[in-house]
Parts: structure tokens; C-alpha cells; sequence
């Protein structure tokens, strides 16, 4: 693996996906992110890219032509190149192949820029449209983050502290897709207790959350880290069925919703980018 490290945290990643592996605290060494325990989910920050969440029925057409295409798409399990590295940054880039204009037809050049500060991780995306045509896509984060469960603490003892809501509406997830059905969560002064039940019928998915700030906290001592995002437009929660950790992810783009059309153009939240251009949106996770 690759690392960052200062004197508050060291950041460990891996070529393959320009995954984010590991998260220390560099005074005590406590892992801030999940462990990957494949018994329960493989991974431990998944770049979704070019698509987030899943299609109707796996696919889409472009230009009249259908194409398959898995869930949260391909650059979580493609090699990326280490284009810079520095004491501080490291800057992984994938660009568009023979394996990836087979399922999807654009030419893209994928950054995924890490900087460490002090103990705070950013994580910012860089989208270069390197075709002569609009580049259709969708990114998004997938941060799974350690709730540690030692020295008397449960999961239950953990909470979120969001910045600006106090009841935030949600969307199910159906066969894989987002549903028109809704539910409310109420927020105690911004406050959300964590409950392994959350996550039993899929994601937690937002679209209008205003929040660009998560704390995650527990009521038995003071640790926790913040998680800062801005500019994304939709954001899901997920953890798999009774595993300790929690998945804070910020996207721009959203599954398919039920009853779509497939036609990748006319998909809710895709981003279109024009020839030449470039997009990029940041979050950062800090230890405190």
C-alpha cells in the first residue's frame, strides 16, 4: 500500500480503485475505517464512478445502443496510475480503455486527489472530458467508517450530529433502485442514534438534505471525526446487516429510479460535461 503521514494521522491506500484503506490515528494507532472483514463487506472506500448505485435491470442505452453496466460502475475495481506523490498529496488517475468504452462509450480522465492536513483527509475528484462529445456520468463517495465496539461501548452508543437538519426525509431502496416512497427521520437537536436496524432494508438515501457537515460521536467519551462535504446533491447511509461501521456517502448522481426510462441522458442527477472541461467536488473526513 501507499502511504500519507503526519504527526496526527497516516492514510494507507491501494492502486486498485484508488481505494483509501486504512485511516490511523498516529498517537494511538486506532483505525478510524472499516477493516473490510469480507464476512460481512469486502471494501473500505469504493470510488463509484461512472455511476452510482444501480441500473434498471443492469443497463442503459446511449445514442440508441444498450449497454450493461454493475452497480456503482467500474473504477472501484480498476488499476489507477500514480501520477503525483508528495508528503502531503497523492493523486491517483484513471483514463478510459478498450474494457471500459465496452460498456460505457466516452473518453474520461478520472482523478482521485488525496491531501492530508494537520488530521484531516480530503478527498477530492477530478473529471477531465477528454472526448469531442458531452460527457454523461456520475461520482460519488463510499467511506465506510469503524464503530468501535471495544471497552464497553455498542452500537447503539454511536451518533450522528448533522450540521443543519433536524428531520431529514428519505427515500427506500427496491431491487436496487430508488423508490418514490419516503419516510422521516426526526432529528433530537440534529442528533441520529445509530441502529443497526437503519440499514436492514438497504441505504438511507437523501435528496435534499442540507446538512454539509456529519458528526460522528458516541455518548461514553470524546472521540469522533467529522465528515465535510459540499456541493454534492444527493447522499446515502449504509452499513451491511449488523456490522459495525456505517458508510457516509456523498454523491452526484443517484441510482435509477423505479420507472425509468433507462435512456442514460434522461437519468436523475447525471452530470453532463461539456468537451474539454473538467468537474471536480472534495469531502473531507478530520479526526478530532
Amino acid at each position: 500500500m501507499i502511504s500519507l503521514e503526519n504527526e496526527f494521522i497516516k492514510a494507507s491506500f491501494t492502486s486498485k480503485g484508488a481505494e483509501l484503506q486504512q485511516l490511523l490515528n498516529a498517537k494511538n494507532g486506532e483505525n478510524y475505517l472499516w477493516s473490510g472483514n469480507p464476512d460481512f463487506w469486502g471494501k473500505f472506500s469504493p470510488i463509484l464512478f461512472p455511476i452510482v448505485g444501480g441500473l434498471k435491470e443492469n443497463s442503459y442505452s446511449y445514442n440508441g445502443i444498450n449497454y450493461n453496466l454493475s452497480r456503482h460502475g467500474f473504477a472501484r475495481d480498476n488499476d489507477f496510475t500514480v501520477e503525483q506523490q508528495t508528503a502531503t498529496e497523492l493523486l491517483f488517475v484513471l483514463s478510459d480503455n478498450s474494457a471500459t468504452r465496452e460498456v460505457y462509450p466516452f473518453n474520461f480522465k478520472l482523478g482521485v486527489r488525496y491531501t492530508l492536513g494537520n488530521a484531516t483527509l480530503s478527498c477530492r475528484y477530478e473529471v477531465l472530458n477528454t472526448d469531442d462529445k458531452e460527457l454523461l456520468f456520475s461520482i460519488g463517495g463510499h467511506p465506510a467508517f469503524a464503530i468501535n465496539t471495544a471497552a464497553g461501548l455498542s452500537y447503539s452508543d454511536y451518533f450522528f450530529q448533522f450540521n443543519k437538519d433536524n428531520a431529514i426525509e428519505y427515500h427506500e431502496i427496491k431491487n436496487d433502485l430508488i423508490s418514490n416512497n419516503t419516510n422521516v427521520l426526526d432529528l433530537k437537536d440534529g442528533r441520529l442514534a445509530l441502529q443497526h436496524e437503519l440499514f436492514y432494508n438497504d441505504a438511507l438515501v437523501f435528496k435534499t438534505l442540507q446538512s454539509d457537515k456529519i458528526t460522528l460521536g458516541n455518548v461514553k467519551n470524546s472521540n469522533s471525526l467529522e465528515f465535510e462535504f459540499h456541493d454534492f446533491p444527493y447522499f446515502g447511509i449504509w452499513a451491511a446487516k449488523n456490522a459495525d461501521f456505517v458508510c457516509l456517502e456523498p454523491w452526484c448522481g443517484i441510482a435509477d429510479v423505479e420507472g425509468h426510462d433507462q435512456v442514460l441522458e434522461n437519468k436523475e442527477g447525471i452530470v453532463k460535461l461539456a468537451s474539454k472541461e473538467c468537474f471536480s467536488r472534495s469531502w473531507s473526513v478530520t479526526i478530532v
